[in-house]
This record gives C-alpha cells, structure tokens and sequence, in this order.
C-alpha cells in the first residue's frame, strides 16, 4: 500500500529546511525523493531517502539527478559503476529536477570515467537516434533495438512519398 499521507508530511517538512546544503556534479546525497506513482522510483523508510547522483547543477538550489540502485541492470535506461566496492546501477531513465532542500547526506561521489561514460548513456537515452521507446508498453525496461527504430523511420518516411 502507498504511504502518500506519511509523504505529504515529510514533504511538508522537506520544504521548511532553511538549511543550505552545497553540491557539486558527481557528488552522491541521500534524498528524499517521496512516494510516487506508477513505475516513478519511490524513497525507501520513514524518510523517504534513496541515494541520487548529481548529474547537472542547474543553481546552488537545483540539479538534474538520477536516483541509484543496488539492483543490478541491464539496458538502455541503465547504467552500472562501483561505489565503494559496491556495484550501483543508476536509473537513468528515471532523471528529474531536485531541489538542494531533498538533499539529507552526502554517501560520495562518483569517479571521473565512469561520470563521463553515464553522461553520454544519457545524452544518448534522451536524444540518441538509437533510443526507442519499449516495444511492449506494458514493459519499462527499455530494451529496444535499431532494428525497430529503423522501421519505423522507414516506414513513416514512405508514407510521406
């Protein structure tokens, strides 16, 4: 069952935090990101927190962020390093715009290879030619391939003819 009431409450809190805490791109926070809907990644505990990569600072108050997970993916929409002798997969798929005030505790960052091999996954997911969206709508993995991509320009192009 959701807990958007016990949500709304953190939430409410979140957003009286006077607080600044200071990022910088690469760094990883503890967030709280809240409870969300449909296949939006949800925070985990009282707080609602899951561990999210600071991918674009935008202004000392927001960033593009990627929430992580300790689940091992594969795909498009993903994309795996180590943390600390831990493998970590960031959702790619999943970025969004946070506020500094979500921000609880820094956990570390990222190294400097493997941010720049996530930042291309990631051009390449939101404007790669490559990229598709899943076959089966039903499915948000995102494992598509060019051949069906290909088809469909070709096809959309021909009936322009």
């Amino acid at each position: 069952m959701k807990k958007f009431n016990e949500w709304n409450e953190v939430k409410k809190e979140t957003e009286h935090i006077a607080e600044k805490v200071y990022f910088k791109e690469r760094d990883i926070f503890w967030t709280r990101i809240g409870e969300n809907i449909g296949f939006e990644q949800n925070g985990k505990g009282n707080e609602f927190q899951r561990p999210i990569l600071v991918v674009k600072k935008y202004t000392n108050d927001m960033f593009l962020g990627v929430p992580l997970s300790t689940t091992i993916r594969d795909g498009s929409f993903y994309f795996s390093f180590t943390l600390d002798n831990k493998t970590s997969t960031a959702l790619l798929v999943q970025h969004k715009l946070y506020s500094n005030k979500r921000l609880m505790r820094k956990m570390g960052m990222m190294n400097k290879d493997d941010f720049e091999n996530l930042k291309t996954k990631l051009h390449d997911l939101i404007f790669g030619e490559d990229f598709c969206s899943s076959i089966k709508k039903s499915d948000p993995e995102g494992n598509c391939n060019s051949d069906y991509t290909t088809n469909k320009i070709n096809n959309a192009s021909s009936d322009d003819e």
